[in-house]
């Protein structure tokens, strides 16, 4: 299989695809982040990088898959442009793409967290209404995403994985914030806060339930991962459990920093979602 990735990031789709079992004759990635090409470029040396989506073209592929920028698309954010915005604006070079190649198979996806009038522009484009799949089904993981796919799709099956299940046995202390602080009242995955302050990057969970999204974005002690009770402490989430989260091979993002490694891996595809994605292929007939 010919298989051309934009917005490649880490080449998570590289690794559905292995667990997919679906052959790979070659994979060309587009992406422009340096530190996101040399993970890839550590995990998948055979990887062809095309440079940015702007300049691809003339491309041959039998699977197009992208996770256009969402910057500019969530609700969350203030004055958002949508599709015109410079970031998520590059999700109309993954329709130009489809259009020139006309792959036989294809996948695009984007946040959850979009206006109706957005998810509406996306669908007329590509032809196709999105489903909407959340990776706490297959992962310890809230993470609501939204694909637009010519695969026949349905929702995976609940595995009931819990975010204890998925924590490493011993972390370095570097990542404990405190040994105590304000419980919140009432039940629910959110059991308390630093010093009463109830800003995103001070809100503490439970090991019990799933965790956020990870975020790419954000300061803070744990804006990109949460924070969490663990035994006797409140601490991050470690990298090797953030890839555990994103269906990951442990220590997939090894070779950069810790602040990296958390911002790729927010910005990535969970793996398990994409590999139930391109099982459709093999029923299709590949």
């Amino acid at each position: 299989m010919r298989v051309v990735s934009l917005f490649d990031g880490i080449s998570v789709a590289r690794e559905a695809l292995r667990k997919a079992n679906l052959p790979v004759e070659s994979y060309k990635a587009s992406e422009i982040d340096p530190y996101a090409i040399k993970i890839s470029k550590t995990r998948w040396p055979e990887i062809q990088h095309i440079g940015d989506v702007k300049d691809c073209s003339g491309l041959e592929m039998d699977l197009l898959i992208g996770g256009s920028p969402c910057q500019d698309l969530s609700i969350a954010k203030v004055n958002r442009e949508g599709l015109t915005g410079q970031r998520s604006r590059l999700f109309w070079e993954f329709v130009r793409i489809r259009n020139e190649s006309n792959p036989r198979w294809w996948i695009l996806e984007n946040v959850a967290s979009m206006s109706v009038e957005t998810r509406n522009q996306m669908t007329e484009a590509l032809g196709c209404m999105p489903i909407l799949i959340d990776a706490s089904l297959v992962s310890a993981q809230s993470r609501k995403r939204l694909f637009w796919t010519n695969i026949s799709t349905v929702l995976p099956t609940e595995k009931g994985i819990k975010l204890k299940d998925i924590l490493e046995k011993a972390v370095d202390s570097k990542y404990t914030v405190a040994t105590s602080y304000c419980k919140a009242e009432g039940a629910g995955r959110l059991v308390g806060t630093l010093n009463g302050n109830n800003a995103q990057a001070n809100r503490i969970y439970s090991i019990e339930g799933k965790s956020p999204t990870l975020s790419a974005n954000g300061g803070g002690l744990g804006a990109k991962t949460g924070l969490y009770v663990v035994g006797e402490v409140v601490r991050r989430l470690t990298p090797v459990e953030c890839e555990r989260l994103q269906g990951l091979p442990d220590g997939y993002t090894e070779g950069v920093s810790d602040t990296q490694r958390y911002k790729t891996l927010g910005n990535a595809f969970n793996a398990d979602v994409i590999t139930h994605i391109l099982k459709g292929i093999r029923m299709e007939g590949l």
